[in-house]
């Protein structure tokens, strides 16, 4: 039986990819913070171990005394926009943290190291993104991710650390922590519908995102330590088909049966339109599952009216105040 480390398991995608992982027979240890995740999202079958990718020493217990097979990296604070008002802490968590699990991997012999990365690496190249395009992340949070990938590629060529490296975008689903008022912008509006709330559009809503089902997306990234073909790479993963932010307002309404209303607010510095190309994945992976919008999003209304409405929270220490959107401020 592989023994599989994942990173971020209680929290959104991570919490799927365990799941999928024990159905594929693994032996499974999830260590999260609880940062953005929630105990309860672990699969009881699963080993849960409360801590951070920062602590060194307890890293290292871990791998002691599991001698992990896989190791299935998925915790960041992924709020591309607030990372550059969060810069020390955006490094400091998502490359910092992930050099630590490197540096274990190498030395504890693990066979594959699993990597989500982001679509953020493209910055505003035109889209569909492929990866054969060189990455220009715009923000923080791209260059923390683009480092990983980079320093991958490194201890690879020097230690022979096999990886594969997964470009999601715009995933949605249950267990998203709807929240966060910096990031799933399908939890926001989801949230805020619950709370008899407008939905808070940015600028002119007409930016563009292809949106994608974690249940589609979560199989993929755990059976791919079966795939030898697959060492080695960077794969984009995801939705094809792109929509604005305000045609997602309108389907999320229709979704949890609710007719709200929408509130335009200035506009944040962004990509405006960011969707990817995906032949690679699906030449090494398959098709794969493809979930519509209006479906995937009808799952996830079922399981946020469960959940309730969750209160939004200001991040707890804001680096850089210049140029904060107005709307965080609140």
């Amino acid at each position: 039986m592989p023994v599989s480390l994942v990173t971020g398991g209680a929290g959104f995608m991570g919490a799927h990819v365990v799941k999928e992982l024990l159905a594929l027979g693994h032996d499974v240890v999830v260590l999260d913070d609880l940062s953005g995740g929630f105990k309860d999202q672990v699969d009881e079958r699963a080993t849960f171990v409360l801590g951070s990718i920062n602590d060194y020493a307890l890293i290292d217990a871990l791998f002691e005394k599991h001698r992990f097979d896989h190791v299935y990296h998925l915790a960041a604070y992924a709020a591309e926009g607030l990372s550059h008002f969060i810069r020390e802490f955006n490094y400091r968590n998502n490359l910092i943290g992930s050099i630590h699990l490197i540096n274990a991997s190498v030395r504890f012999k693990v066979k594959c190291f699993v990597f989500t990365s982001s679509i953020a690496v493209y910055g505003a190249l035109h889209p569909p993104m492929r990866e054969d395009m060189a990455p220009r992340p715009e923000d923080p949070y791209g260059v923390a991710k683009l480092a990983v990938e980079m320093d991958l590629y490194a201890a690879r060529h020097m230690f022979g650390l096999d990886y594969v490296v997964f470009r999601p975008h715009n995933v949605y689903g249950e267990y998203q922590n709807i929240g966060d008022r910096y990031r799933n912008v399908v939890g926001i509006f989801m949230n805020q519908l619950m709370q008899g709330k407008p939905l808070s559009v940015f600028g002119d809503g007409e930016q563009q995102r292809a949106f994608s089902y974690v249940g589609d997306i979560a199989p993929i990234i755990a059976s791919c330590v079966n795939v030898p073909a697959a060492f080695g790479e960077v794969f984009n993963i995801g939705a094809d088909t792109p929509y604005t932010v305000n045609q997602l307002a309108q389907a999320v309404m229709a979704a949890m049966g609710v007719q709200g209303e929408l509130l335009h607010v200035e506009a944040r510095n962004e990509v405006v339109h960011a969707w990817s190309d995906h032949a690679k994945a699906h030449r090494i992976f398959g098709a794969g599952k493809h979930t519509p919008l209006d479906e995937g999003l009808r799952r996830m209304a079922e399981w946020a009216r469960r959940t309730g409405a969750r209160e939004s929270q200001a991040f707890g220490h804001i680096e850089i105040e210049e140029k904060l959107p107005p709307f965080w401020r609140r």
